[in-house]
């Protein structure tokens, strides 16, 4: 790692952008400590909001005390998120790094979309703030999380076959909904409607003192019961935004979409249809990912890490870089970081270009 730019040959990564529930207290400040010299791009999406009568990122990210009130409601958190994460990719070593594939994880899928190119500046805002605000004047549902693997960091078909059992039981029970949400490395995101999720709640035996854990602020996406927000996302963003990608996505579902083969018709309908009424692979993409453009390192998008973790799992469970199970992957971790994860400080200068 001590090579010259002049004479390394550049690295292969695979870029991931995190979703929700990322900008957390610790992160408070992070455009204004880490991103001082992209007043312009945090402006313009300013103004798209100041336009849409919505607070300022800038503002934000600069009060002096962290808020779940007002951080965590999606018309906040998603642009804040966007930011953050964008402006993470703009710095990333271009000398050193050749980006060969972009992924994300729920929301992060629209975060791909405009580092792939497939969204303009103007487009990626817009697509982000709107699908972000659609539930301001109420949340449709909400998610849980649980964990579906051991203390190794392998996929427990125990605890999948009981999170399955638990869906099934709580769609007999009239009045009760239960889907899965986000297939999230070693966990399983769930969304459901308040009767569904309570009744999940009493099922599922508690774990860690912390599962099930409800996710605040977070409506049932990726699931049917979000039918009204994928026909008004449709109205709403029109196909003319989307615009074939110039690095390759991988979404949700393991497809990949590339600059040569990419229907900007379907891409637009994948986002605004299937993306936000079906189960979101996030494993199954990061499996792809790497199986197909053969990285040499991946690099996790700030803010935060909460991410760090499940993409090591899914690496986890197809071997990736050799790495069979925790410990394997915290020992690789240490002699050589495969993955980079943006959001940590200690990780964080090995990806970036010196400013």
């Amino acid at each position: 790692m001590s090579q010259t730019t002049e004479n390394r040959v550049k690295e292969r990564v695979v870029v991931i952008a995190p979703g929700r529930g990322c900008y957390n207290k610790e992160e408070l400040g992070y455009l204004a400590r880490l991103h001082p010299d992209k007043q312009d791009f945090i402006a313009d999406i300013d103004s798209y909001r100041r336009a849409c009568g919505q607070s300022s990122i800038a503002a934000l990210d600069g009060e002096s005390k962290y808020s779940f009130k007002l951080h965590t409601p999606g018309e906040n958190a998603s642009a804040l998120i966007y930011a953050c994460a964008m402006a993470d990719f703009m710095d990333i070593d271009r000398e050193r790094f050749e980006i060969v594939a972009v992924t994300g994880n729920s929301m992060g899928w629209y975060i791909a979309l405009a580092l792939a190119g497939a969204l303009d500046a103007e487009g990626a805002i817009g697509v982000i703030n709107t699908m972000g605000s659609m539930m301001a004047d109420g949340l449709i549902g909400g998610q849980l999380i649980y964990p579906e693997m051991d203390e190794k960091w392998h996929k427990d078909g125990a605890k999948s076959a009981l999170i399955d059992n638990v869906i099934a039981q709580v769609n007999q029970t009239e009045g009760c909904a239960l889907f899965t949400s986000i297939f999230l490395g070693g966990y399983r995101v769930l969304a459901g409607n308040e009767a569904g999720l309570k009744l999940a709640e009493s099922l599922l035996p508690s774990l860690e003192d912390r599962y099930p854990m409800r996710l605040y602020n977070h409506g049932a996406f990726h699931s049917p019961l979000l039918g009204a927000i994928s026909e008004r996302g449709k109205r709403e963003l029109p196909e003319s935004l989307f615009r074939k990608p110039t690095i390759p996505m991988v979404d949700g579902r393991g497809q990949i979409w590339t600059q040569y083969s990419t229907d900007t018709h379907k891409l637009w309908d994948y986002t605004l249809g299937h993306q936000v009424l079906e189960p979101y692979d996030f494993s199954k993409a990061v499996a792809v990912a790497v199986k197909e453009f053969a990285p040499d390192r991946v690099l996790v998008l700030g803010p935060g890490n909460t991410l760090g973790g499940p993409v090591a799992q899914s690496l986890i469970d197809i071997n990736w870089f050799g790495w069979a199970d925790k410990a394997g992957f915290s020992a690789g971790q240490a002699e050589d970081p495969r993955m980079l994860a943006l959001g940590m400080e200690s990780q964080r200068s090995a990806a970036l270009k010196q400013k």
